[in-house]
């Protein structure tokens, strides 16, 4: 294959996913800067292993370049990502009064930090799938686990989540 031809399958192929790298990485990392970091490493180990790439599915194979970089990062790292991931909140829904905004703020917050609370393994399962919207397939594809494990994670996941958020709304009354 010659350079030109790479290159245009490389950005048809990956380069549409890209927003869904830095997402991951964000939520995996917690800190924007390294989550920044993570997907430039990991675009350029993409773009050089792409000969490697016999898939349809380019988000899926990028997803699992970036979730086993996040592995390699923690374990060259020695510790996890400490910074919490704050998330800008953007409302399409039209015009609403101020105190419905402040409370969807608040919502989406407290949310935000359960899943940031949660292990890797059930966050990167929950991120997978209410986020970036994958199958249960694809996020065992991406993660190299059973789909009766991507099943069992996402259900523990979601129960954690809710079970902190139950817990903060709890404090708040």
């Amino acid at each position: 294959m010659v350079a030109e031809e790479r290159l245009a399958l490389f950005e048809t192929a990956v380069l549409p996913h890209l927003d869904a790298a830095y997402n991951l990485a964000r939520w995996l990392t917690r800190d924007s800067v390294e989550a920044e970091d993570l997907v430039q490493e990991c675009m350029v180990r993409a773009f050089t292993y792409f000969d490697g790439f016999h898939g349809s599915d380019g988000r899926a194979w990028l997803l699992a370049i970036v979730r086993n970089s996040f592995y390699t990062w923690v374990r060259r790292k020695g510790r996890r990502a400490t910074v919490p991931f704050e998330e800008e909140i953007h409302v399409d829904d039209g015009p609403a009064d101020p105190e419905t905004l402040l409370l969807r703020r608040i919502d989406a917050e407290d949310l935000g930090k359960a899943i940031e609370e949660l292990p890797a393994a059930f966050r990167e399962v929950l991120v997978l799938r209410e986020i970036e919207g994958l199958s249960y397939k694809e996020i065992a594809d991406v993660a190299r686990i059973p789909i009766g494990t991507v099943m069992s994670r996402l259900a523990r996941a979601r129960g954690l989540v809710k079970r902190r958020l139950s817990a903060r709304a709890g404090k708040e009354a």
